[in-house]
């Protein structure tokens, strides 16, 4: 068996919003719903598109504001810390981050550089989203055509992207997955692992954040939906991400620079 997986850099940012420390508490870095908290004037900080420094800096500062003992936190009152002042990511965010990263570590350049902002609407956005890029980098605009293209599941590499785009006018409702790490046997990849920020409804308050899971490769030719999803001990009809993608226009895409 062969294992491929992301750049360290890459999965170093993963890990930071996974496993997110303060003193001796660590907790997943909570989802960001931008839809129920309004702030795109803001920094990324403040509308769910922190990279792990900024978040790092932005906690730091608010415990050193509020004479907060860090040594005193723990796991669930950190998370409770984080939700309660808006301190979170968006799926989009976390991809952004991430694939930012390995595009760094494949000397492709930033994604800065690289992303093209087809929804910027005139001169004006156009500009403003090369000021912002990370805040201007929606689910679609990953999708775009522009930017990525569809490959078959045989094809997957890590640093590739499940990408949900919802049949309606609601840009929120669009998701998007990163594999961070494919197993293949004799070339033909086995298991795709994939990392993703979100809000399940039984999550509740405090419960968001991180998710990882598996696809099992039953048929290489076939179709994502063919194929076997786990996820927090949940198999496919009964996996809240599985049915979310039985309900988009959903594909298995790759950045056209990450392995040209």
């Amino acid at each position: 068996m062969d294992t491929q997986t992301l750049s360290p850099d890459a999965l170093s940012v993963i890990d930071h919003y996974l496993h997110f420390h303060v003193g001796p508490a660590v907790c997943s870095i909570p989802y960001f719903n931008n839809k129920t908290v309004r702030a795109r004037g803001a920094l990324g900080i403040s509308v769910g598109k922190g990279s792990p420094k900024e978040i790092t800096d932005e906690v730091n500062m608010l415990i050193f504001k509020h004479h907060i003992d860090s040594n005193a936190l723990t796991n669930d009152s950190l998370k409770k810390f984080l939700v309660d002042r808006n301190i979170g990511i968006d799926c989009s965010g976390f991809a952004y981050h991430i694939l930012n990263s390995e595009s760094r570590a494949r000397n492709k350049d930033g994604l800065k550089k690289r992303i093209a902002f087809t929804r910027a609407r005139g001169l004006v956005g156009r500009i403003m989203a090369k000021m912002s890029p990370v805040k201007n980098t929606d689910v679609a605009t990953l999708a775009d055509n522009e930017n990525s293209r569809i490959i078959a599941i045989g094809e997957v590499m890590p640093g590739d992207m499940i990408i949900m785009i919802q049949e309606t006018t609601d840009d929120e409702r669009n998701h998007i997955l990163v594999v961070h790490e494919v197993e293949r046997v004799d070339s033909k990849p086995t298991v795709i692992h994939y990392s993703h920020a979100i809000a399940y409804p039984e999550d509740g308050l405090y419960g968001s954040g991180m998710k990882q899971g598996t696809i099992e490769i039953a048929d290489p030719t076939g179709s994502l939906f063919q194929q076997l999803w786990k996820e927090g001990g949940m198999i496919e009809g009964a996996s809240n991400i599985f049915t979310r993608a039985r309900g988009s226009r959903t594909e298995l895409r790759r950045l056209k620079w990450l392995y040209s």
